[in-house]
């Protein structure tokens, strides 16, 4: 993936959607390369976000975006093709989510869009072992998936860490991604962890100042990022 590191990935989750496009602008005129797309199901997670409809609205805002979709969802494969449609870059699915993970990644593969495995706070990096040849994004959730604002688990560094050491000693190039409770707080951490993808969404969008916090967390991510290695 031909991409310049660290990236900041705004979710969209927590904008305030009756500003969407203003808020979207905002982001890109602050250097955002990528925009996080969160869609819950109501059954995977215990809430429910948006569909593909949304993620095509963003697509005509910021049709230069690279669109990061996160598909917290029962039964992934039966929107995929939805999702590629309505002009995803890269869809991720849940490893809890799919009974046949390497089916489901081949089938994000043919519908044109880079691929991504998802892993709740609970589960092991070392499950992902099989499938990691395969993807060219593991996205390791710091929050428990379903609702924004929720506090960051301390214990998602270490999963880091291991996904970075995995990474190494198989000699992968996928991108390591972390999504919730991120923040000015933790982001140099976790870029120093091996972190290459920051999902962020209430600080980003609930602060005061949108684009002097992108600026902050841009920063302090390449800060921990040039110390990796």
């Amino acid at each position: 993936m031909n991409v310049d590191l660290p990236v900041l990935a705004p979710s969209i989750l927590a904008a305030d959607f009756s500003r969407l496009g203003e808020q979207i602008d905002i982001c890109m005129e602050s250097g955002i390369q990528w925009i996080h797309c969160d869609i819950m199901d109501g059954h995977f997670v215990p809430n429910i976000s948006y569909g593909p409809a949304i993620v095509s609205t963003v697509r005509d805002i910021a049709p230069d975006a690279f669109l990061d979709v996160h598909l917290m969802i029962e039964n992934p494969d039966q929107y995929v093709e939805d999702f590629a449609d309505a002009g995803a870059d890269l869809i991720s699915v849940h490893y809890e989510a799919c009974p046949h993970l390497h089916s489901t990644i081949q089938n994000i593969r043919q519908n044109g869009c880079m691929t991504g495995v998802v892993i709740n706070p609970a589960t092991s990096v070392e499950l992902l072992r099989p499938i990691l040849p395969d993807v060219d994004l593991v996205l390791i959730m710091s929050v428990n998936p379903g609702f924004g604002g929720q506090a960051f688990i301390e214990s998602s560094i270490k999963k880091v860490q291991q996904l970075y050491q995995i990474k190494q000693e198989e000699d992968l190039n996928f991108l390591i991604e972390i999504d919730g409770g991120i923040g000015p707080d933790n982001i140099e951490k976790l870029a120093s962890a091996g972190t290459d993808v920051f999902v962020a969404g209430s600080s980003v969008f609930k602060a005061s100042d949108i684009p002097a916090r992108i600026d902050e967390l841009t920063r302090k991510a390449q800060a921990g990022h040039a110390l990796i290695g």
